[in-house]
Formats: structure tokens, sequence, C-alpha cells
């Protein structure tokens, strides 16, 4: 079911379907996830069975502020408080060490935890919501809801999609793969598209696990250390999410190629293709007729990356089995996007 999330009676049901147990598909400025209570093992359970994930591999806990730090973490290094001043809310993740007996299912077991403050209104409204005490006598006078429950403290949200398939940026997306019965929020179509950077913070220097839309000039630039890539310093590396080698793939099997390869495949491409197929470049191209299906690429990385995760699922939706892709610049704007797709082509 689907409910407008700038509806306050949405929110409220929202925070009363999670307080009871249940999930959630939640909008983010990143991409929309599969939400449940943190501190409710059980209820995380479900997001690893929905979505067809490995107990082991973390999922990020979303939280309305800074100050719900000290509640998952037991330590903040200097400069990831700086990043946090910096970019919360935001699509930042940091890693931290966790704080024992707190957000264990949602950590997949591990002594670390991923946090985020997602910047997005209806997420935010709905995490303030599930923190607040339920009111006297576990009833939201405004409304009518029975709320019940102690405050949710932040919030396992993964996205809201299948075990290593496309990411979902709309609601619509969100039913699509996760079936009519899951409430979800509707916010709008996401406005970043791809998932947050990702820094390690539990190794005295930040680390990037995950690009996105959050550069490493501006990593550096808000707290004064360059990060290092995780294959600078792998020992100890952990577990984060969205760090598979093959991940975000649609059905369709993904071929990247710069635009002179591009060219020379579709110049000696038999006519018809010999299966359905589609081509996403920047690039002027000439195209065989009858040819493939032809999506064109932005020439800005974060128009690209807004539309990334729509195109690919609107092609399978189209039923092509190949998708031959520009491959981004190997510029600093364009690392997230290179990322997914590099992601989706080893799938």
């Amino acid at each position: 079911m689907i409910l407008d999330g700038h509806d306050p009676r949405a929110i409220a049901a929202a925070a009363r379907a999670l307080r009871s147990g249940a999930l959630l598909g939640l909008p983010t400025e990143t991409v929309y996830g599969l939400a449940a209570d943190a501190g409710n093992d059980a209820a995380v359970a479900q997001i690893f069975a929905a979505k067809g994930r490995p107990r082991d591999h973390p999922l990020i806990v979303h939280v309305a502020s800074a100050e719900g730090i000290a509640h998952f973490a037991r330590a903040l290094p200097a400069f990831a408080q700086a990043l946090a001043d910096a970019f919360w809310p935001g699509p930042l993740t940091l890693i931290l060490p966790r704080r024992p007996g707190v957000a264990s299912a949602a950590a997949g077991g591990q002594d670390s935890v991923g946090l985020r403050c997602p910047a997005h209104p209806v997420a935010q409204a709905l995490l303030r919501a599930c923190a607040a005490p339920p009111p006297e006598g576990g009833t939201d006078h405004g409304h009518g809801h029975d709320q019940g429950g102690p405050p949710i403290r932040g919030l396992a949200a993964p996205s809201a999609n299948r075990f290593g398939r496309v990411s979902t940026t709309t609601a619509q997306h969100v039913q699509d793969e996760l079936g009519a019965a899951l409430l979800v929020l509707d916010g709008g179509p996401c406005a970043l598209g791809i998932e947050s950077t990702i820094i390690d913070c539990t190794r005295g220097l930040p680390v990037l696990l995950r690009p996105g839309s959050i550069t490493r000039a501006q990593i550096a630039a808000a707290c004064g250390i360059a990060p290092l890539s995780r294959a600078e310093l792998p020992a100890l590396d952990p577990r984060a999410p969205g760090t598979l080698a093959a991940h975000y793939a649609p059905r369709a099997k993904v071929r990247l190629m710069d635009a002179r390869a591009l060219q020379t495949s579709l110049d000696l491409l038999a006519t018809p293709a010999p299966a359905p197929m589609a081509v996403y470049a920047r690039s002027a191209l000439r195209m065989p007729a009858p040819g493939p299906i032809l999506r064109r690429m932005p020439d800005d990385a974060s128009a690209t990356a807004q539309q990334l995760f729509a195109v690919l699922r609107s092609l399978d939706d189209a039923g092509v089995q190949l998708i031959w892709i520009e491959t981004p610049p190997a510029t600093p704007d364009w690392e997230g996007v290179r990322d997914r797709l590099q992601r989706a082509a080893a799938a």
C-alpha cells in the first residue's frame, strides 16, 4: 500500500507499523529504503528475508540527527564528528565502533555500525515521529492512531529491492519489487538517485568504502584528511553495504564500453540484433536500423545519477536482454556512477 508521505496521518501510521515490528518502504534523498526498527532484531530479520540478503551483510541505520550517534556508537573520532557536522543531514554514512548489545542484527554481527542522517523531509518526519515517546495511554490523539511501543532510536534501512538488484528510486519501484502488501511512504522520486557515500571511521583515518554524491575532495575539505581507498588500507576492512563486486544489476546483461568501442560494436551488430537490446550513451552514435533502444545519458554526472536506476529498471521492463553503456568519464564527479555501473556489469 502506497501512502502520501507528506500526510501527517501517513507518518503516524508508518510509525505505528514500525513500532509493531513491521517493515516499511521509506523515501530518502538517495534511494528508497526497506526500513525496520534497528533495535528490534526480529523486525530486522524480516529485512534480510524480504531482500534475500545474507545476514552477515550489514545494514545502514538511519537516525534523526547527530544526537543519535551516542545511542549506537561507543566512539566518535574527531574527523568523523567533522564529517557529520558538514554533511548531516545528507548522503553520507559513517562506519563507527558499535556499542555492545545495540543493533547487533542490523550490524550483521560486526563490532561496527553504519549510521546516516537522511535529508529527505519524509524520512526526517518519520524518524522524529518514531523517536518521540508514545502519547499517554498509547493513543495519537490528533488522529486516533494507537502508536504503542517504546520510542525507536534508529531505522535499519537498506535499499528496498532484492539483494544485488537495481535500487528503487520511486514508491512504485518499491511496490513493483516487493509487493503491494508492503506499506510504502511516497516521497516522490529520489533527488540524488544513488546510495550514500560510505566512510569507515574505525581505523584512525577516513577510508572510502563506497563512493556516492559526496566526493573525495569534499570529504578531505570537511575533515582535513584525504580519505584513503579500501585498497590502500585493507586490514580489518569491515563489511559494508553495496561493496560487493557484483551489485546494482538489472536482469539484462550490462556491458561497459568507451564511445569508440561502442560505435564499432554498433557498426558490426547484426541486423536485426540477436537479442532485444538497448544502448545508454552520452555520445552521438550512428545506430543501425532497425536498431537497439537508445537512451540518452546526460552529460552531467548528478543528472545521470538521479536517473540511472530508473533507466535500468525501465529497460528491464522493456524486455531487453543486453544493455551497452558508454563508460562514464574518469573524473571525481562521476565516481559514484562509475562504481554502480562497474558493479552492475560484473553481475
